[in-house]
């Protein structure tokens, strides 16, 4: 596994948008706006109408209620069903936006992701200065359900695609299954699946006063059981029709399906939209067997966690033993320090984007003779030095005449120290792009780690400028 930095650049939408619509469950009527945002931000709600309009990020720790689609709560404040949104936004391949509402829950629209993709489609999508990470999976992750006997795991593939199965037991609805072989594929294959439920589901939900937004123009209704006069008089009060009837294909005659296989399409699109909430891009196949938004989501809680410590303990993997790419000669042709102030030994990577480089730490180290003696620990400034100098090699090598530049800090920001260092520990760093270099300026996310454990974090900022 691993987290990648990749060439792709972060996206969001062009302009503000809205579109209004009834809430499926609460039946208010509700304005949903899609809202452009910076890169990194990631994908929020924010609720307009409550006091100090708050912002609930997208993200599987949230997640309280799955009963009837994907609740979010943070700090008492809650979002109902938000999948459908998610969906389209995953699928349109955008990463950072504010999804502002004035109530609870996004419009229901027709039960599918059709009318969000329409809206983002209006708004367009613009590239943001930021580069993309993405989760890189080489292990399959599971996780399944014992109750329900549903399960959904991640195995390794070249891009993020999902393939579902349904079976729920009827005969009505069959088994089922659906695939999304990439992630351009869903605006044409999958966002105008439609959300469905079965007649006793229906009659419940009626029962307890819970779908006061639905009509028939919303949902897919399998009949599972024979329809009564008094249940059809009820549906048709609460789905306001004069007649209502079962086609031969099982389903009330309200709409015609999409596709005959448009169950498992729409549990795909739930699959994404719940999926959203890992944070990060996966690069996997998921597959998922009778999924449902518990299992979705506590597999996204899972594959969160995984990704944190992933973030955490990072370490590049590189074999020290083979010949690098830069040694201490070639690296001293580049940067203008000198002994005892040359931080790196060796650079193994060098890319447009990142670098990675190597210190060995020894007891021969001039600073090891005061800090402190008899117990020598590697001083953390220094370390963010050596940090630097790895990522001075990365903005160096964007000019043809290296020796002829020095390299100055501009800023550091969120400097942590995990772990000592001490003389024996071989240091590994690296130094990634958060945004492309522009006129000399670089600004990096730097890592370093020993034994195997991240020790010491940075985001730095740096200029070259022409020695005069």
């Amino acid at each position: 596994m691993g987290i990648v930095n990749t060439e792709i650049k972060q996206k969001t939408i062009g302009k503000e948008i809205s579109l209004t619509g009834v809430g499926l469950h609460t039946g208010k009527n509700v304005t949903l706006t899609f809202k452009p945002a910076t890169a990194n931000s990631g994908l929020a709600f924010k609720r307009k109408d409550l006091e100090g309009m708050p912002v609930i990020e997208a993200d599987a720790t949230y997640v309280t209620n799955t009963q009837r689609g994907t609740c979010l709560e943070k700090n008492g404040v809650t979002i109902q069903t938000s999948e459908h949104v998610l969906a389209a936004l995953v699928g349109l391949d955008v990463d950072n936006a504010i999804i502002e509402l004035n109530a609870s829950e996004p419009p229901i629209m027709d039960g599918s992701s059709k009318f969000f993709v329409e809206a983002i489609e209006q708004a367009g999508v613009v590239e943001l200065d930021a580069f993309r990470e993405e989760y890189v999976v080489t292990d399959i992750v599971s996780y399944t359900d014992e109750e329900s006997g549903s399960e959904i795991l991640v195995m390794p593939s070249k891009e993020y695609q999902i393939t579902t199965m349904v079976d729920f037991g009827t005969k009505v609805l069959g088994t089922q299954n659906a695939t999304l072989n990439q992630i351009s594929d869903f605006k044409d294959q999958i966002s105008n699946a439609r959300t469905f439920s079965f007649l006793h589901e229906i009659e419940m939900l009626l029962q307890h006063g819970l779908i006061k937004g639905g009509d028939l123009n919303n949902a897919i209704v399998y009949v599972d059981k024979p329809l009564s006069a008094e249940t059809m008089e009820k549906l048709k009060v609460a789905f306001k029709k004069d007649s209502i009837a079962v086609k031969p294909n099982g389903i009330l005659d309200n709409l015609t399906l999409h596709y005959p296989n448009e169950a498992a399409r729409h549990k795909l699109l739930d699959v994404l939209g719940d999926l959203a909430l890992v944070g990060t891009r996966i690069r996997g196949k998921i597959i998922a067997n009778k999924p449902g938004h518990f299992v979705n989501t506590q597999f996204a809680k899972k594959l969160s966690k995984l990704i944190k410590n992933e973030r955490r303990n990072n370490v590049p993997n590189i074999d020290l033993n083979q010949p690098p790419l830069m040694d201490v000669n070639q690296i001293m042709a580049m940067l203008p320090h000198r002994q005892p102030f040359l931080m790196i030994d060796k650079v193994f990577e060098l890319t447009d984007s990142y670098v990675t480089a190597m210190k060995n730490v020894t007891m021969n180290e001039s600073f090891f003779a005061g800090h402190f003696p008899g117990a020598p620990v590697m001083p953390g400034v220094l370390i963010v030095e050596a940090m630097a100098q790895t990522g001075g090699i990365l903005v160096l090598n964007t000019v043809p005449d290296p020796e002829n530049y020095l390299t100055f800090f501009m800023k550091m920001d969120n400097v942590k120290f995990k772990q000592k260092v001490v003389p024996g520990d071989t240091l590994i760093f690296k130094c990634s792009l958060i945004t492309p270099i522009r006129r000399g300026i670089c600004h990096m996310q730097g890592y370093a780690y020993a034994n195997g454990k991240l020790c010491a974090e940075a985001e730095l900022m740096a200029q070259i400028s022409k020695v005069k």
